[in-house]
C-alpha cells in the first residue's frame, strides 16, 4: 500500500495493490487501519475537544491557555469529559473508511484507465472526490460529534439521545448544518496533505537514500506528520466555520458568519483552537502506525 490514512477523515485513502485484493488481505487491512485510528483518536480526543471548545467558545470568555482549557473541563465535568464526544468519532471510522474506498475505487475506474498507473494528479483527484462522498454521507455523524463535545455534562446520554434531541428542536436541516464549508475544507486539505508527503518524501529519497525506495518508519512517521500539518492550517479556517455552524441553534449563513468572524475576532480568529489541534499531530500519527503495526502482525499481514 502507498501512504496510510493517519490523519483526518478527508485524507486521501489507501491503495490496495492487487495481490491484496485478490488474497482478501485488503479487508483485513481496512479492519487494522480502523482499529488503529480508533485508538489514535482515542488517546488525542482531549485535545479535538479542547479544539473545538475554543474554536466555539472564544467570544463569551478570555482565549483559554491548553492547561487552563483541561482543567476548566475537568472542572466541570470529571476526568471522564475530556473524552466526550469520543464515542461518535470512533463509531464513524468504519462506515466512513469502507465509503471512501469504495468511491475511491470506483472513481479511479470511471476516470482513469483501470489498471493504468495512477499518479499523484490522478490520486488526489480521485482521492478528494471520494472524501466528498464519504463526508456526505456520514456527515449527520460530525455534527452529533460537535453537539456532544459542546453538550453539558449529562445532557445527552449517548448518540442516540443526542440525535433524537436535535431532530425535535431543530429539525432535520441541522444535521447538515456546516455541509459547504466542510465540503470546500476538503479540497485544500488534500491537496496540501498529499502533495506536502510526495515532496518531503521524495525529497529525502532523492538526498539522502542509498539504493533504495522505502524511507524507513521514522522518515514517513515525519514527512505524515508535516504534511498532515501543513493540511490542516490551510483548512482550519473554514473548519473553525463549519464548527461554528453546527454548534449554532440558529441557522446562519457561510458569508453571513465569516463576516461576523473577521469584524469581531479580526483574522486570528479563524484560527482559535489551532494550537491543540496542531499538537495531537504527531502523537495521532505514532500511535496510529505503532497501532496498525501491532493489529496487522496479530492479523498475520506481516
Amino acid at each position: 500500500m502507498k501512504k496510510k490514512s493517519l490523519g483526518e477523515s478527508i485524507s486521501i485513502p489507501d491503495e490496495f495493490t492487487e495481490q491484496e485484493k485478490r488474497s482478501g488481505d485488503w479487508w483485513r487491512r481496512l479492519v487494522a487501519a480502523g482499529i488503529a485510528g480508533a485508538v489514535a483518536r482515542t488517546c488525542t480526543a482531549p485535545f479535538d475537544r479542547l479544539k473545538v471548545m475554543m474554536q466555539v467558545h472564544s467570544l463569551k470568555s478570555r482565549r483559554p491557555r491548553l492547561i487552563g482549557g483541561f482543567e476548566q473541563m475537568v472542572k466541570e465535568g470529571g476526568i471522564h469529559s475530556l473524552w466526550q464526544g469520543n464515542g461518535v468519532n470512533v463509531f464513524k471510522i468504519a462506515p466512513e473508511a469502507t465509503l471512501k474506498i469504495g468511491a475511491y475505487e470506483q472513481v479511479k475506474c470511471y476516470f482513469f484507465f483501470d489498471g493504468a498507473k495512477i499518479g499523484i494528479t490522478e490520486r488526489f483527484v480521485s482521492g478528494s472526490l471520494a472524501g466528498a462522498t464519504a463526508q456526505t454521507c456520514i456527515y449527520p455523524m460530525e455534527v452529533l460529534k460537535t453537539r456532544m463535545i459542546l453538550g453539558e455534562t449529562g445532557q445527552y446520554s449517548g448518540i442516540i439521545d443526542c440525535g433524537k434531541k436535535l431532530l425535535k428542536q431543530e429539525g432535520v436541516r441541522t444535521f447538515f448544518k456546516g455541509y459547504i464549508p466542510n465540503f470546500l475544507g476538503i479540497l485544500p486539505y488534500a491537496g496540501i496533505d498529499l502533495a506536502v508527503y510526495e515532496l518531503l518524501k521524495n525529497y529525502w529519497l532523492e538526498h539522502y537514500a542509498t539504493n533504495s525506495v522505502d524511507p524507513g518508519i521514522i522518515i514517513l512517521l515525519g514527512c505524515s506528520a508535516l504534511s498532515h500539518t501543513c493540511g490542516q492550517i490551510a483548512s482550519f479556517p473554514l473548519n473553525l466555520v463549519r464548527t461554528r455552524m453546527q454548534a449554532q441553534g440558529t441557522t446562519t449563513s457561510m458569508i453571513h458568519l465569516i463576516q461576523e468572524i473577521h469584524n469581531n475576532e479580526g483574522k486570528k480568529g479563524f484560527f482559535r483552537g489551532l494550537t491543540p489541534n496542531i499538537i495531537k499531530v504527531l502523537p495521532a500519527v505514532i500511535i496510529s502506525c505503532a497501532a496498525y503495526e501491532k493489529v496487522t502482525q496479530h492479523m498475520g499481514l506481516i
